[in-house]
């Protein structure tokens, strides 16, 4: 068994392990949650994939891209889309009200209406480029790391990316949240505009994302936090050009009305979690691994 587990890369481990979760998860609320035959299908599935990629990763280049960019992206995506399937089923009570009142008691206000004072449709299409920035930033930085051949360096980011992405999901499970744009947009007095591309981007996020609590915390924070402190350690040159980047995605996410601020801060607190568990994980991994 030890020799089983320590002859994967902990990005694969947590994939399965997490996989597993969701699944026993879907099995105890088989009966409250309607889709539970596909979601528990779906997550066998993508076990049985994953194990299979695992045994033939060194076959070749085009397995060994499979491996590290095309089957992350797709778990990801995969998992990200069941849990508007499992979530609100597992738990119904949504927590967006208290994230509304410990905004308004921050800020003395809800901050997507206080925004509106500097909302105009030049800032508005920026704001929403530096938002979906996200959906490329940890692939980009990866395949830079792959191209200097820095392969220790780049699994040790997948690792980190994908943890950082379960205990997010774990986050919206526990506390479930729909957002700003859709619980206080009765209280916005403009509605978000751009000159060319805001309104195009938000029918397709809106398409692919649907309705889901994902809310808090905030992934779109913690994620390029995580790639951030990263990007600081193997690539300094690439820190600072990603610094303006996710400062501007940052508060992207509050200006579009995409999250609360308290779920921006939960964002900060969940990659400060996935750095401090997932070092102190990797590290035991490679000293098992070398005994």
């Amino acid at each position: 068994m030890s020799k089983l587990i320590f002859g994967l890369r902990p990005a694969d481990t947590i994939t399965i392990i997490f996989l597993l979760f969701l699944s026993i998860l879907t099995i105890f609320s088989y009966r409250n949650v309607p889709e539970a035959p596909f979601l528990l299908t779906t997550y066998i599935a993508l076990i049985i994939m994953q194990l299979i990629i695992i045994r033939f990763r060194n076959i070749g280049n085009i397995i060994g891209i499979f491996h590290d960019f095309i089957f992350p992206s797709i778990y990801i995506m995969i998992i990200f889309d069941s849990l508007g399937e499992l979530v609100h089923y597992v738990n119904p009570k949504d927590i967006d009200h208290i994230l509304i009142k410990l905004d308004y008691i921050i800020f003395k206000g809800h901050p997507t209406i206080i925004l509106e004072k500097i909302m105009n449709p030049i800032l508005t299409d920026i704001m929403q480029l530096a938002y979906i920035s996200y959906y490329f930033i940890p692939v980009s930085f990866g395949a830079i790391l792959l191209f200097k051949k820095q392969r220790d360096n780049f699994n040790k980011t997948l690792f980190l990316v994908l943890l950082c992405f379960y205990l997010s999901f774990i986050g919206y499970i526990l506390m479930p949240a729909i957002g700003p744009r859709f619980t206080i947009d009765h209280l916005q007095k403009e509605d978000l505009h751009g000159l060319f591309i805001t309104e195009p981007i938000q029918n397709v996020l809106n398409m692919l994302e649907g309705i889901k609590r994902d809310a808090f915390p905030s992934g779109h924070t913690a994620i390029p936090l995580v790639i951030l402190y990263l990007a600081f350690k193997y690539k300094r040159i690439i820190f600072w050009i990603l610094l303006p980047v996710v400062s501007a995605l940052i508060f992207s996410t509050v200006y579009c009305r995409y999250h609360y601020v308290v779920d921006v801060i939960a964002g900060f607190g969940l990659a400060v979690l996935t750095i401090f568990l997932g070092e102190r994980y990797y590290t035991w991994w490679l000293s098992k691994k070398e005994i």
